[in-house]
């Protein structure tokens, strides 16, 4: 266990998304709630169907949410980055975890019992306002994968999961650097395909001058013709 001053705590806690908005006096509250632990690369935070109730919100590093079939099939449900938390429905709901969550490197995690963090919730309008919303954007976000899974072809739900990664790490209007570039093998769980798929649509895309692989970097050329490309496969929406 990492042993954090409330002051650096709070500095922290402020780049949760969630806590953004909230004054420093309720960030005080939060930061002593928290325990902060650091995990290593490929070190297992959460397992799938555990017991275990706490809330975690990422301070550094970058995390990976996994889910694994009775073949041993790996689906890859999201990864996560510093400002972001995980945790929040076993809180809520109290129910078996739903997915294994691991360390994609060295990463500073604080985390606080269901129990505080309702108390927050229910004590703090802007708070609970915040959760609302991320519970909210997280139906969408799904919805919109149900909806990739259940109508696109799997070349197209490699450009739709290109586009959704290229969008949070923008270099300019129309182009974007994804560093270091997702493996073929995960890009495949992620849109449940193989690794095969992945490098055809791949070196079709390089053909069509929409990206170009620079050592460990993904460059993204041309964002706005990636989003026509998949916009057209699902109707313009």
């Amino acid at each position: 266990m990492a042993t954090i001053s409330v002051e650096r705590a709070c500095a922290m806690l402020s780049t949760i998304k969630e806590f953004q908005a909230l004054s420093p006096s309720d960030l005080v509250e939060i930061a002593n709630a928290c325990h902060w632990d650091r995990y290593h690369t490929g070190k297992e935070i959460i397992r799938f169907h555990d017991k275990s109730n706490s809330v975690f919100f990422i301070a550094q590093g970058e995390i990976r949410v996994t889910y694994h079939s009775l073949s041993g099939h790996e689906v890859i449900l999201c990864d996560l980055s510093a400002g972001e938390m995980f945790g929040e429905l076993t809180a809520i709901d109290g129910q078996l975890r739903s997915a294994t969550v691991l360390a994609k490197a060295s990463t500073l995690l604080a985390s606080m019992t269901a129990a505080d963090f309702k108390k927050i919730i229910f004590s703090n309008q802007c708070v609970a306002e915040t959760m609302l919303k991320r519970l909210v954007s997280e139906v969408r976000r799904l919805t919109d994968r149900v909806y990739d899974f259940s109508t696109l072809a799997v070349s197209n739900r490699i450009q739709a999961e290109l586009l959704r990664i290229a969008k949070k790490n923008m270099t300019g209007p129309n182009t974007a650097v994804i560093s270091p570039a997702p493996t073929h093998f995960d890009l495949a769980n992620l849109v449940s395909t193989h690794r095969e798929a992945v490098t055809r649509e791949l070196s079709s895309l390089a053909k069509k001058k929409v990206v170009l692989r620079k050592g460990h970097d993904l460059h993204i050329l041309d964002i706005e013709k990636l989003t026509d490309m998949v916009n057209m496969v699902r109707g313009g929406i």
